[in-house]
């Protein structure tokens, strides 16, 4: 008598096991995450906003971050503002183990923050907080019919104060009027660089004009203007809108201090409509 052996794959890690792995504070860190003035500030925004969602998703005890609204259509946790400190990027090198402790907090029935400390050895190299909230499209497949949506809330949920959240709100309703020193209600372009993004570069999975490209397409335009610009020390990007693939995008320099090595500049559709505000500090401007 014989029998056949059937060679069965071995199961493979859950979801929920490759979240928990994702989120592991600590990163080897190699050329994919430097740049030539230390660790990438794009690549880190990706990844904080990776751990945002997941953490998220395990806020509010789903097994990945497959977030949907109460009919079951599509929703995404938008990140509506980002806000880096203390940056010390330059210290960073390659093969330096880099660790990010995080904490999660909600801020409110729809925005979600968390807060990411980075060090290396030891040493602190900036921090990072990030606020999300909800959004759907309510036209399929229409980038500007981006609106909010309310997901369901674990129960007794307590809500912790942002001063984050706080600006972007204010932002958003035209109550904030200084910001790093500049007057925020100002839109006057001293300069404008135009941009037309790439599809396969710059937008998302979910088809979005990635959060962490806006601060990247400033970068590029300052450098041009500012060639000897140095590592950023603090940077405060309030994301207002998105675009459609094949649409132009343009950088305003609004105001800007040599002596500060302050920014403060915007980025906008063709039509004027403003999708994002970005006030910005360097070891040097010039």
């Amino acid at each position: 008598m014989s029998a056949a052996l059937l060679d069965f794959p071995p199961t493979g890690p859950s979801a929920r096991d490759l979240m928990e792995r994702a989120l592991d504070p600590h990163i080897l860190l190699g050329m994919p995450h430097l740049n030539g003035n230390g660790l990438s500030e794009t690549w880190l925004m990706k990844e904080l906003g990776h751990r945002h969602w997941l953490m998220l998703a395990c806020h509010l005890g789903i097994d990945n971050a497959d977030f949907r609204t109460a009919d079951g259509e599509e929703a995404y946790a938008a990140i509506c503002a980002t806000s880096l400190t203390d940056a010390r990027f330059d210290l960073v090198q390659a093969n330096n183990i880099l660790t990010i402790h995080s904490r999660l907090s909600a801020v409110s029935r729809t925005r979600t923050s968390t807060r990411h400390e980075l060090s290396v050895h030891g040493r602190s190299v900036g921090a990072v907080e990030l606020i999300s909230t909800f959004v759907y499209r309510t036209i399929k497949d229409n980038n500007h019919s981006i609106a909010r949506v309310t997901l369901p809330e674990p129960l007794g949920q307590r809500f912790q104060p942002s001063r984050l959240a706080q600006n972007a709100a204010d932002i958003r309703s035209g109550r904030l009027g200084m910001h790093f020193g500049f007057s925020v209600l100002a839109n006057r372009a001293l300069r404008t660089f135009k941009f037309d993004p790439s599809a396969s570069q710059e937008f998302n999975g979910a088809g979005l004009f990635y959060f962490a490209e806006y601060q990247a397409l400033a970068d590029r335009a300052l450098e041009n203007w500012f060639p000897c610009k140095g590592p950023v020390v603090r940077k405060d990007v309030f994301f207002l809108g998105n675009i459609e693939r094949n649409e132009s995008v343009f950088f305003d320099l609004v105001d800007f201090s040599d002596e500060q090595r302050t920014v403060h500049g915007q980025l906008r559709r063709e039509n004027g409509k403003v999708i994002a505000k970005i006030f910005g500090t360097w070891t040097c401007l010039r």
